[in-house]
């Protein structure tokens, strides 16, 4: 076998390897959203009202957002220390567990205000697991991946997202179809405890794949950072802040899309909980199409224009989604919500190449989880509960939702318009940034590889 068709077979196996352990990741994840949304405000907080309830069960979601920044510290320092591949299968492990342990908790019936501390606390080992996940997966993607594809394969670890969310709204919309009783009673309970076959799976792929190249070659440091989040954030601050800005469109649209839509559909207009989880399958298996068309798409034009197009796509789509979703027609609430994750698609799709090209390899686990990380909190972890607050506030009318979606998408604008172009630039060892903030990432600084200059 030739040296290019070995390299060739090489990233192939590690994608579909990134792709398959982030899908199960994401599933243990989106349980819980899809849970929060639909039985865990009557299983957990059965004391409060039902709009006080879902708000109380959003919050327990919310949670887990909190950890993540914690979790892409810690596995970001030992990623960047001691390799990606180990920490891959450390954070499959315990995201796994929490899962597990998921299915087996009691309720508020059984042990009273014990049983949604306990669910916070799972929430919260979930979101640990999950800050450490991304920067690994698509580190060692995109660190594998030729010059010239970066935005392709880096988008296979990002298709896991909605690999994951299309496996647990399957399995979560299989269940709800027995009576209510039977639902609430242990139908909810199956899909959490499914996950640790799953785990399995992911931590057997995931142990024959090779440590990253760009990992294993990088040049010997006489002064290696000794905690790699610091040497990050006083390299790199620029970056990292704006690859916050980035996240705030696509993570809060994502959460308004995929599990706010839930609660806002079976609880303001009535409708059956099959219709939109239905709706959130076709969108999730379209998404799975476009990520890595548009992750392929950053490589031809670059993943400023790519990102840019699918912010401007959600800010139009804020006022016009609800007004979709309003009209209670199956078809237009399905086109509502495939529109949606289309534009949320042109952004996620060049994410993982965008973010990981900002750093130098010796703190580009630290930094680029930091960034993704610190933005889950502010805009995914929280778009449910404010989104459900802004419902409440209004009487149940959507436009302040669309309103705040907007803003969203501004943030994205803004951040990713001042953000530098890198889908030329060589992914090696950068050389250092000044204390500023201008780094190895601007165009500048590093020369062009011959695949991208042609």
């Amino acid at each position: 076998m030739q040296p290019t068709q070995e390299r060739q077979d090489s990233i192939i196996k590690v994608a579909v390897a990134s792709f398959i352990g982030t899908a199960i990741e994401w599933y243990d994840f989106f349980l819980y959203g899809t849970a929060a949304a639909l039985v865990f405000n009557r299983l957990f907080f059965p004391s409060f009202d039902p709009l006080t309830g879902t708000m109380a069960a959003f919050g327990t979601f919310a949670v887990g957002f909190i950890a993540r920044p914690l979790g892409g510290v810690v596995f970001g320092h030992y990623g960047d220390k001691l390799g990606r591949k180990a920490m891959l299968s450390a954070t499959l492990m315990l995201m796994g567990l929490a899962t597990f342990a998921v299915g087996l908790l009691p309720t508020y019936d059984t042990l009273g205000p014990w049983a949604p501390a306990l669910l916070v606390l799972l929430r919260l080992v979930q979101g640990f697991g999950l800050g450490g996940e991304w920067g690994g997966a698509v580190l060692m993607a995109v660190e594998h991946a030729p010059p010239n594809r970066r935005g392709f394969y880096g988008s296979w670890p990002q298709m896991g997202a909605p690999a994951g969310m299309l496996l647990a709204t399957a399995v979560f919309s299989i269940f709800s179809r027995l009576s209510e009783a039977q639902f609430l009673a242990w139908g909810w309970r199956i899909p959490f405890l499914l996950s640790s076959v799953l785990i399995g799976m992911g931590v057997f792929i995931r142990l024959r794949v090779a440590e990253s190249p760009v990992f294993k070659h990088r040049k010997p440091e006489p002064e290696a950072p000794r905690i790699p989040v610091l040497d990050a954030l006083r390299t790199y601050p620029k970056q990292i802040l704006l690859a916050m800005g980035a996240r705030f469109a696509e993570n809060g649209f994502f959460y308004i899309i995929t599990t706010f839509v839930l609660s806002y559909g079976t609880e303001r207009l009535g409708l059956p909980r099959s219709t939109f989880l239905n709706g959130v399958l076709v969108a999730m298996a379209v998404h799975l199409v476009a990520i890595p068309a548009f992750g392929a798409a950053s490589d031809r034009f670059g993943r400023r224009p790519v990102y840019l197009a699918g912010a401007v796509g959600c800010g139009l789509m804020s006022f016009p989604f609800f007004w979709l979703l309003n009209t209670k027609e199956t078809g237009l609430i399905w086109l509502a919500i495939v529109l949606g994750i289309i534009a949320h698609a042109a952004m996620y799709g060049p994410q993982a190449s965008f973010f990981s090209e900002l750093f130098g390899t010796r703190v580009r686990y630290s930094g680029a989880s930091l960034g993704y990380q610190l933005a889950s909190v502010f805009a995914g972890g929280l778009s449910p509960v404010v989104a459900t607050a802004l419902l409440t506030s209004s009487g149940g009318e959507a436009w302040p939702v669309s309103l705040y979606m907007v803003v969203l998408a501004v943030v994205t604008l803004v951040s990713v318009y001042l953000s530098a172009e890198t889908f030329r630039e060589e992914l090696a060892e950068a050389p250092s940034a000044s204390p500023g903030g201008d780094s190895a990432s601007e165009p500048s600084s590093r020369s062009p590889s011959p695949a991208q200059t042609r």
